[in-house]
């Protein structure tokens, strides 16, 4: 084990740890919905002067999502990514997403 000049005859073996070593971990949710109980919502941001088009809350599995991000993005012709529990898109397209996830089987908000 390596000797940390911050821990200068601590033994921490015994379950002790220092406070700085651990890190908080997010609250991630595991629950999973079917495409009818999503409550979809978009949003819209300007990054370096362009346009990206953010749909959230998704409660899948990432593998779900990221094929989910894949069809969309060849439907679209767009480029993509995923980030948490949403999918963000280049450009300004929420009508023609709305229409793809529509078919998909998602709801929105109003």
């Amino acid at each position: 084990m390596k000797e940390n000049l911050f821990e200068m005859g601590a033994n921490f073996d015994d379950g002790w740890s220092s406070d700085n070593k651990e890190k908080p971990t997010k609250k991630i949710s595991t629950e999973i919905k079917a495409p009818e109980k999503h409550q979809l919502h978009f949003a819209k941001e300007k990054r370096r002067g362009k346009v990206v088009t953010i749909v959230k809350p998704f409660y899948l599995k990432t593998t779900d999502l990221q094929a989910l991000l894949k069809t969309l993005k060849k439907k679209l012709g767009t480029g993509g990514t995923v980030k948490d529990e949403c999918l963000e898109f280049q450009g300004d397209i929420p009508a023609l997403l709305r229409t793809q996830l529509e078919t998909l089987g998602y709801r929105f908000k109003n």
